[in-house]
């Protein structure tokens, strides 16, 4: 009997007619597996995952496949944005058996748990293979089965453990680690690394964070160039905005199409405060589309942001994306069409599969003539008509806590600065920016009452939920540490005391229950499900590590209450991580993020005034602030607003209050003044 109809994940949904008897992860499952003293198998993907449906349509529809997994073995299917903990211990043991990793993700377990085969993607004939040796050593040579798994547990508990060497994160380390990206950088075409190519939008901050703090004009020249490079390449939805989740080349063409709500919030803070501090054209654009994209096509009205939309198109890649030339004349006309297939690199040889091209940006459009600029809007018009009325890829809708996080987080961001320079744009140009912000804010509150009402279930976070019912899987750290640094975003952004105190709760549950020894935090609370290990991974990889989620979180909390015990738990966490980034800087982006905000102070501004919007003083902080400050506007002693606390206004002017470290400057009346203090060094 296959148990998946009644699951909350799209990915299990997607498997519920499998003529598997699939079980979803839990203890049942493996009850079943010692009755009837057979081995599992944990099947681990997720529902954008285009090797995924590979896997699926090739074996777990097969009838002989599911005859033989039903008869010997008890099938477990695993959503792993559903449950990371369940994930990030399996694929440990998936790379410590194979030296790599990736989803499909197939694992064999007793019935305890303890992994003694791991694997990805298997085509069916090699599937098969596998069921029928492992069904023959669980039944032949059953010792030898558990000797393997035992020793995969123990490499597993090695790799996991909390503790080790710590040290300051100071900026000398911070520097070298600048370096070191520098030292690994793709000079050519941007980013780090070969193909398959990812976003380093981590990296990103970072460095964007290290050059505000050392004037660095190579920092800035390496984020300009990368995002210039992925805006310009097939990674970039060159119609509809945003960013798909790796290219299969090592220059941004051609993209594997899923795209994820971690990716887009990550990188939507890059290019916004690439505008932000270069004011670059470019950058604006790609901010603002991005943005728009979260808005439209991730946003889920009354709810939060769905987590992706799927690589494929009824079973084909691509398919919603690509043309062909032929295509864009059909939709464009003679001329038109021609000049689209130049400007996007739309060739009779194709970029893609079956002489389709994906569309890249092959000339600089941002700073062409205003008649140019009018011509490739009008043609990104056109042709986005035609394309949303091919079918579309399948979006993944459930909401996960910590990405939604990340997406509040980014959106209020990009709110602070598009106010800065609302006087900047041109006018079409204005337009466009001020819808997008308006539908952006929507979203963001959307998400953020979202996650208060039914994510937070008696002082603790649920990890996903889905048509506004909450999922049965216990938060994670990441949620932890990505939700209350997004509600401290609400905080500053709305100056609602509120938003500080559920952040508060939030820090609060990760220092009681997540805590481990030396500053570091596991993954997983104290009072969670016991797996064969207990997950604490420090790295930075696709999304921010917990600790770095939860080490940002404690350092925006502490510098708008003012409670320094938030700081120095992050300085404690951030210590753990600091020997990683001295050796493997591409790895704890996140974490140098951190840590150039502790540098930094951060800063503190506080600016009292009956009305926040567009106030010059406000303006003025969130278009200079250094890296990592906290910016709250409104009315002297504003109820749970502690950083207004005590500050009036002089003069009966607005004033701002600028404090670093929790030392203050004098009192500033006007905008230049604030400017000067904030960047003086």
């Amino acid at each position: 009997m296959n148990r998946l109809a009644g699951a909350t994940s799209p990915y299990l949904l997607q498997h519920k007619d499998n003529p598997v008897d699939w079980w979803p992860w839990c203890e049942e499952a493996f009850a079943e597996a010692r009755r009837r003293d057979v081995p599992v198998i944990i099947s681990v993907g997720y529902a954008a995952c285009h090797w995924c449906h590979v896997m699926a349509h090739e074996s777990f529809e097969d009838e002989q496949v599911g005859a033989l997994m039903n008869e010997n073995f008890v099938s477990i299917k695993v959503d792993r944005e559903e449950r990371p903990d369940v994930d990030a211990v399996y694929m440990t043991a998936t790379q410590a058996m194979t030296g790599q990793g990736g989803w499909p993700m197939t694992v064999l377990a007793t019935p305890d748990g303890t992994p003694f085969f791991c694997g990805t993607y298997f085509p069916k004939p090699n599937f098969l293979r596998l069921l029928q040796s492992v069904t023959t050593a669980w039944r032949d040579q059953r010792d030898a089965v558990l000797r393997q798994g035992a020793a995969v547990v123990e490499a597993v508990g090695g790799a996991q453990a909390v503790g080790g060497p710590s040290t300051p994160l100071t900026a000398e380390l911070l520097d070298a680690a600048a370096d070191q990206l520098a030292k690994e950088y793709d000079e050519t075409h941007g980013g780090f690394g070969g193909a398959p190519k990812f976003p380093p939008h981590m990296n990103l901050l970072f460095l964007l964070r290290h050059h505000q703090r050392t004037g660095s004009e190579r920092d800035l020249e390496l984020v300009r160039h990368t995002c210039e490079a992925m805006a310009r390449g097939g990674i970039h939805d060159q119609l509809a905005g945003g960013f798909a989740r790796y290219s299969v080349d090592g220059h941004w063409t051609v993209p594997h199409f899923e795209k994820m709500l971690y990716d887009n919030a990550l990188l939507l803070r890059v290019y916004t405060h690439l505008w932000r501090l270069t004011g670059d054209p470019m950058a604006r654009r790609v901010a603002r589309d991005t943005a728009r994209f979260l808005a439209d096509e991730l946003h889920r009205p009354g709810e939060g942001f769905a987590s992706a939309l799927d690589a494929d198109t009824e079973g084909v890649e691509g398919r919603t994306y690509v043309w062909t030339p032929a295509q864009l004349i059909e939709v464009l006309g003679e001329e038109d069409g021609r000049w689209a297939a130049d400007l996007f690199d739309v060739t009779e040889q194709g970029s893609f599969e079956g002489g389709t091209s994906v569309l890249r940006l092959a000339r600089d459009v941002d700073d062409a003539a205003p008649e140019i600029r009018r011509r490739w809007q009008d043609v990104v018009s056109r042709l986005l008509v035609v394309r949303d009325a091919r079918p579309q890829p399948a979006r993944d809708d459930k909401v996960v806590a910590a990405w939604n996080g990340l997406a509040i987080t980014a959106i209020a961001e990009f709110q602070q600065v598009a106010a800065g320079y609302a006087e900047d744009a041109p006018g079409d140009d204005a337009n466009l920016m001020e819808g997008v912000t308006i539908v952006a804010d929507g979203a963001m509150r959307d998400a953020a009452e979202h996650l208060a009402r039914v994510h937070l279930v008696d002082g603790r976070l649920r990890r996903t939920s889905r048509d506004g019912r909450v999922g049965d899987s216990a938060g994670v750290l990441e949620d932890y540490g990505c939700v209350a640094e997004a509600f401290c975003a609400m905080h500053q952004i709305t100056g609602e005391g509120r938003w500080l105190t559920l952040a508060g709760q939030l820090l609060d549950v990760a220092l009681e229950r997540f805590a481990g020894p030396d500053g570091g935090f596991y993954d997983t609370a104290d009072d969670a499900e016991r797996l064969v290990a207990r997950p604490a991974d420090p790295t930075d990889n696709a999304t921010p590590s917990g600790r770095s989620a939860v080490a940002a979180a404690l350092v925006v909390y502490a510098a708008l209450t003012g409670e320094t015990r938030y700081r120095e738990a992050a300085e404690a966490a951030l210590a753990t991580v600091a020997p990683i980034a001295a050796q493997h800087a591409r790895f704890t982006g996140y974490a140098a993020t951190v840590g150039e905000a502790v540098l930094s102070g951060p800063y503190e501004v506080a600016v009292v005034t009956d009305d926040p919007a567009g106030e010059p003083l406000v303006l003025a902080a969130h278009r200079h602030a250094p890296p990592g400050a906290v910016i709250v506007a409104g009315r002297p002693d504003q109820p749970g607003v502690p950083l207004l606390a005590g500050r009036p206004m002089v003069d009966g002017r607005p004033t701002a209050y600028a404090c670093r470290g929790f030392v203050c400057d004098r009192p500033v009346t006007d905008a230049g003044d604030l400017v000067t203090q904030l960047t003086a060094g």
